[in-house]
């Protein structure tokens, strides 16, 4: 019995943030995956090892997490004034599908890095020493966001002394910048869809619950942790462990996105995992990172835990936390509130890894609230580089 061998393609495992993902340039892939569809999506499912019932990706490159199901596909950018084109795709862990539907923050930190060290940057744009500034055009959401990435002879600089919490090791910082982050082309013209700051969301079998539903970064749903019956204190464990309550943050999130006009009813919540996000927001109070870090309550704004793909995340999600520092800089809003309330461009705020830092310039023009941009710092490094092989008929 013959068997069909199996096929390398170029690729780079990168870790960007607190995620990471396998990166491929558009022209590296079989002709059939350049474009849009099956071929592309059974692709990068073989590649991370998807559909997995027994959700561990032995047989891929996935970490059977939601921060580590990723693919990213780069090119020369399509759109004037920027360098390269970045297409993400979130791969489901146990379902047979790559949702296309958001971007993911973390990987845009290391999308700068991989479009100099892939060549996809003009050399002329490259300092030899210095900060090599990467206009990308995220393709998903299509927006503009800016890399600062710092170079050192001619060369991505990756090692350095920046930390980041939810990543071991230091590495080199990297600046981010989401320009005009708001979602409101899809969402109707409103960065908040409701047109309210907060409202009465009714969650079916839960109640009714307050929840600040914005498009910043990626659409997000937030809402009170004690209202739900929780602290904002709490570790992946606590949450991920318990059936039950990841069955009712699938409700909220359900409910969160026909509210915000994302989904038309809620069997289409199924292909549409990766957004909206469901987030909880609580005051600053002690508590100990899973790192045995203790976070003291006036270290930090407020308090935020964000699930992802149906889980706690184990840090945040770089567009979340887009999302929380815009809602942040608006008065009025949960997240506004649980830090305090009035005016604010920046926020610190404590997740399960520790904390972060993000800021925002929100403005409010004619009754409605628009982000200019969102700033935040991570990093990113090359993991590994060379070919990935999934076997020739897998897509």
């Amino acid at each position: 019995m013959s068997h069909v061998p199996q096929i390398k393609v170029p690729a780079t495992y990168i870790r960007g943030g607190t995620s990471k993902g396998v990166f491929f340039r558009l022209q590296d892939l079989p002709e059939r995956c350049q474009v849009p569809g099956e071929a592309r999506d059974k692709l990068f499912m073989r590649v991370i090892g998807s559909p997995d019932p027994y959700a561990a990706h032995i047989d891929g490159m996935g970490g059977a997490t939601s921060s580590t199901s990723k693919c990213v596909i780069l090119s020369r950018s399509s759109v004037p004034g920027h360098d390269v084109d970045y297409l993400y795709g979130q791969v489901s862990i146990d379902k047979a599908f790559v949702d296309w539907s958001g971007n993911c923050g973390n990987l845009s930190t290391a999308a700068g890095a991989f479009a100099i060290h892939a060549g996809l940057v003009d050399p002329a744009r490259i300092p030899q020493d210095g900060t090599c500034v990467v206009r990308i055009w995220q393709a998903n959401i299509q927006k503009t966001i800016i890399a600062h990435v710092p170079v050192s002879n001619g060369q991505v600089q990756e090692t350095g002394d920046f930390e980041l919490d939810g990543v071991t090791f230091p590495a080199a910082e990297i600046v981010l910048e989401f320009i005009d982050p708001s979602d409101d082309a899809e969402e109707g013209g409103s960065m908040f869809p409701t047109g309210n700051l907060v409202d009465d969301l009714e969650v079916p079998g839960i109640g009714t619950l307050k929840a600040t539903m914005i498009t910043a970064g990626i659409p997000t749903v937030f809402v009170n942790a004690e209202d739900i019956g929780y602290t904002g204190t709490e570790l992946r464990e606590a949450i991920n462990t318990d059936p039950a309550a990841l069955a009712r943050f699938e409700a909220i999130r359900v409910a969160g996105a026909l509210r915000m006009g994302l989904i038309a009813s809620p069997e289409e919540a199924l292909k549409r995992q990766h957004t909206p996000k469901i987030a909880f927001v609580a005051k600053p109070k002690d508590y100990v990172a899973s790192s045995g870090k203790t976070i003291a309550a006036s270290e930090v704004d407020l308090l935020v835990r964000a699930l992802s793909m149906g889980k706690l995340h184990h840090a945040m999600m770089g567009t979340a936390a887009v999302a929380i520092g815009t809602a942040a800089a608006v008065p009025g809003t949960l997240v506004n509130l649980a830090a305090g309330g009035g005016g604010r461009t920046a926020v610190r705020f404590g997740h399960p890894s520790g904390t972060l830092r993000v800021g925002a310039e929100a403005t409010q023009v004619d009754g409605e609230w628009t982000v200019t941009k969102a700033i935040m710092s991570r990093s990113a490094r090359i993991l590994m580089e060379g070919w990935v092989r999934v076997p020739g008929d897998s897509f």
